[in-house]
């Protein structure tokens, strides 16, 4: 490290000498260049020293300030040099200035105009010699032992991507060409690299030049465009990186870093939310915001979003400490103004929950705290309503009685005709913030969403750890589909549903079109550069206890109303009454009192509270006879048209014997 440091600092006093040779040698080769160069003697010795001195001094001062002895030669670029130039001709007018102010000894305006830019051409191509000597005395891999590279984009950034290849990532790439879209690009080259096509051409050209790498350089793209291209690439086999949206674009970093793996977030190719920041801002800023469950995948992510808007003070509560420990540390050394209290505390303990509202006295409420596993929760389905109903029942009851101006509960799709104890749960929950409002001050509401990308225990993370370990990757049904939403896209939603409050709506995110979970194992399984059952093997499972193979997002008896965001609409009111709440909840109570209930009889009790809830056997049951009832419909109404064609024809007949005999009457 010490021999690097040295080596750096003696390169960097070469330069400067040259520099200060060069500026020299510009005056000279401007005097000779004025005065058709005529011998060294004729020129004014003592006004040429002069200007060289004052020249030199106020050369390296605008030198420095634009970084020239900062910058690493063999990776300087044209904008460098362009910067370089720009300090000589800045300098030679200030060398000019300088004189005419304090009267000095030295050459014309003209002069030193001239002088600066011979020192500009002669000092960026001295640099640009050594930068190729550099670039091209590197000993360079045979091509066999480099990874063949296509690129995706021939803009700025591919560009950006080509030189840095060129200067410093010879040896690990060969590229092989650029991919871009805009005909009239095509046959020309980058830096010596030929575009060789459009989106069209990517399977080709990859079989033909046998590409084993892709980058995706094109930041701002619409996602409709970005998820086809890389639908396309996925298909060749090639290991894939990618640029964020030009909104996650990283600039503190240089555009080989910003690269990264694409996510299957990239490939579902959802449009990105526009949110209304202002009425969020006027929800949040400098009020006392509280998220319960705010170590788990969305409370914490409800956490940093909710930070942006500069809460006065963010209370966080969750029972598993290492989460809320993370999160916490994360808030502190990002928003060192916000006041942050994390809380260990479970929403099952009424009385802990009335001690942490009585001293912190939150305006807005964020209830994530939940179990959500369907597996787990239909194993053990006490706790599910433990935690899910009666922790959410205890938060409402303080929320009423501390005031708290809005309170929003975190719902899931699963919460609509429930086939699991998990789902019914949740739409206990919400039943129980619909009956709540009508008798409250607080303004209580929920938001309902589906399974979001990369949370803890989704599928993704799971179909990740397979595939890193081989395979199988396993899937429960090969025709089952889920709504997806990404974490962020989530979380932003609900901020901005929450804004819309009035009381008493359940908010419906539009989760866009539902996606087939084998399909996202084999696109998952394509993205880490393998092929499905060549490579890794899927494996089909069976649906595990109270999993519906479709989700719904409304329920039957429910209607949508739009609102004034084009992803949140407001499901129809619910007529329930407290009364109705609190005689479900006993029932309740009484389930729970008991450890040795059977699950069957919690099921059945859960029926009674949940009208909508409906095991998948029932279901399906019920769909069977559906469909047998509708078919039979169909039978009954094809075999009546037919009876009915069969009376016309003997009609018909009957008509044709009456005019026979009335002919031979």
């Amino acid at each position: 490290m010490q021999k690097l440091k040295k080596s750096i600092k003696f390169t960097k006093i070469i330069l400067f000498i040259i520099d200060i040779l060069i500026i020299g040698f510009s005056y000279i080769l401007t005097e000779l260049f004025l005065n058709n160069y005529t011998v060294l003697e004729q020129i004014p010795t003592i006004t040429l020293a002069n200007s060289i001195i004052v020249a030199i001094v106020v050369y390296e001062i605008f030198l420095n300030l634009y970084d020239v002895y900062r910058n690493i030669t063999v990776y300087e670029s044209a904008k460098e040099y362009f910067g370089y130039a720009l300090a000589c001709i800045v300098s030679s007018n200030v060398v000019t200035l300088l004189g005419m102010i304090f009267d000095w000894n030295i050459v014309s305006p003209r002069e030193n105009l001239l002088a600066g830019v011979f020192t500009a051409i002669l000092l960026v191509f001295y640099r640009v010699v050594i930068q190729f000597l550099l670039t091209n005395t590197i000993t360079v891999k045979p091509e066999g032992q480099r990874k063949r590279l296509l690129i995706i984009g021939a803009g700025d950034a591919a560009t950006e991507v080509v030189r840095e290849i060129k200067t410093s990532l010879i040896n690990q790439y060969n590229i092989v060409g650029l991919i871009d879209d805009n005909v009239k690009k095509h046959s020309c080259k980058i830096r010596g690299v030929q575009i060789l096509g459009n989106r069209n051409d990517i399977i080709k050209v990859c079989k033909e030049r046998k590409v084993d790498t892709i980058f995706f350089t094109i930041s701002n793209i619409s996602s409709k465009d970005r998820k086809e291209i890389l639908a396309i690439c996925q298909e060749t086999g090639a290991k894939l990186r990618i640029l964020p949206g030009i909104q996650d674009f990283i600039t503190e970093k240089n555009i080989m870093q910003n690269l990264r793996d694409v996510e299957i977030e990239d490939v579902l190719g959802r449009e990105p939310i526009v949110l209304d920041n202002n009425n969020i801002e006027e929800l949040l800023k400098e009020k006392t915001v509280l998220i319960t469950g705010a170590g788990g995948s969305i409370g914490s992510e409800l956490c940093r979003q909710i930070a942006k808007y500069e809460p006065k003070e963010m209370v966080l509560i969750d029972i598993y400490e290492n989460n809320l420990y993370d999160i916490e540390l994360e808030l502190k050394a990002n928003y060192k103004n916000i006041k942050i209290d994390a809380i260990v505390a479970s929403v099952r303990d009424k009385a802990r929950m009335e001690s942490i509202f009585e001293k912190t006295k939150p305006y807005v409420v964020f209830h994530a705290a939940a179990h959500k596993h369907v597996p787990l929760m239909e194993a053990s389905p006490l706790e599910a309503i433990k935690n899910n109903v009666f922790g959410t029942y205890n938060v409402v009851n303080c929320c009423d009685k501390f005031n708290v101006k809005r309170f929003v509960l975190i719902s899931t799709d699963k919460a609509v005709n429930p086939t699991n104890i998990m789902g019914a749960t949740k739409r206990m929950c919400e039943m129980i913030i619909q009956a709540k409002d009508k008798v409250s001050k607080t303004e209580f509401v929920a938001v309902r969403f589906g399974n979001v990308l990369g949370s803890n225990g989704s599928v993704v993370p799971l179909f990740k750890k397979q595939i890193a370990k081989g395979g199988p990757v396993t899937v429960t049904h090969k025709d089952i589909t889920r709504f997806f939403m990404t974490i962020p896209e989530a979380v932003q939603l609900v901020l901005q549903a929450s804004t819309y409050a009035k009381g008493g709506e359940i908010f419906v995110l539009d989760m866009g079109e539902p996606v087939k979970i084998y399909d996202l194992a084999v696109s998952l399984i394509k993205l880490s550069g393998l092929q499905p059952y060549v490579d890794i093997p899927i494996e089909i499972t069976g649906l595990r206890p109270g999993e519906k193979l479709y989700e719904e997002i409304l329920m039957s008896e429910e209607g949508l109303k739009s609102t004034d965001h084009s992803k949140i609409f407001i499901a129809k009111p619910s007529k329930i009454t407290m009364e109705d709440v609190e005689k479900k909840l006993d029932i309740l109570k009484d389930t729970i009192k008991n450890e040795d209930i059977s699950i069957k009889q919690i099921k059945v009790n859960m029926k009674k509270v949940v009208p909508t809830y409906k095991e998948r056997k029932e279901e399906e049951q019920e769909n069977t006879k559906a469909v047998e009832e509708t078919k039979n419909k169909k039978e009954t109404e094809e075999s009546e048209k037919s009876s009915d064609k069969v009376d016309e024809h003997t009609k018909e007949k009957h008509k044709d014997k009456v005019k026979v005999i009335e002919n031979n009457i």
